[in-house]
């Protein structure tokens, strides 16, 4: 039986070429607050929606502001 503590699987799957995201759950007002999210290795998981952020190979190798 599940304890709670397994990461949630993804809703959806996004590739992306940078390292900071901002995410809304998209569905305009059906979404959620807008977040950044910052991918610190190769991805990084929205906590309100649970969609995927996968940073592409070779992206997002500056960390400019």
């Amino acid at each position: 039986m599940p304890d709670g503590s397994a990461t949630p699987a993804p809703t959806e799957i996004i590739h992306v070429n940078d390292r900071t995201i901002a995410c809304d759950g998209g569905d305009g007002a059906l979404g959620h607050p807008r977040v950044f999210l910052r991918i610190s290795g190769t991805e990084v998981m929205c906590p309100y929606c649970s969609r995927l952020y996968v940073l592409n190979p070779g992206a997002g190798g500056g960390d400019a502001h």
